[in-house]
């Protein structure tokens, strides 16, 4: 299972630009003791950079363990909110929109 470095870092490379096109939000996921980055979409262009961009149309919070498990296909996104491993601030249409990227 990969650490949330490594998603964020090999990111860009696994989504395709027709996943995301039309696409234009930003997101901040905070994992706890961990790090904090920020994925921009632009209309079929994925950036990740390190820190918290201001003005993000959302940010995700969760632990490491928790934000693997989503990933890897064995926590339920949806569930994982529910249940307060994951939380969600700011738009939770843009939220929802995250699903293309997994």
């Amino acid at each position: 299972m990969a650490t949330a470095q490594e998603f964020f870092d090999g990111l860009p490379a696994r989504v395709s630009p027709e996943r995301i096109a039309g696409m234009s939000n930003t997101y901040v996921f905070e994992i706890t003791d961990v790090g904090t980055w920020t994925v921009t979409l632009a209309d079929g262009t994925l950036t990740v950079s390190e820190g918290a961009s201001p003005g993000a149309d959302c940010t995700i919070s969760a632990t490491e363990e928790s934000f693997q498990k989503i990933v890897a296909g064995e926590q339920n996104p949806t569930t994982a909110y529910m249940t307060g491993k994951l939380k969600i601030k700011g738009d939770m249409g843009a939220a929802m929109k995250l699903q293309k990227l997994f």
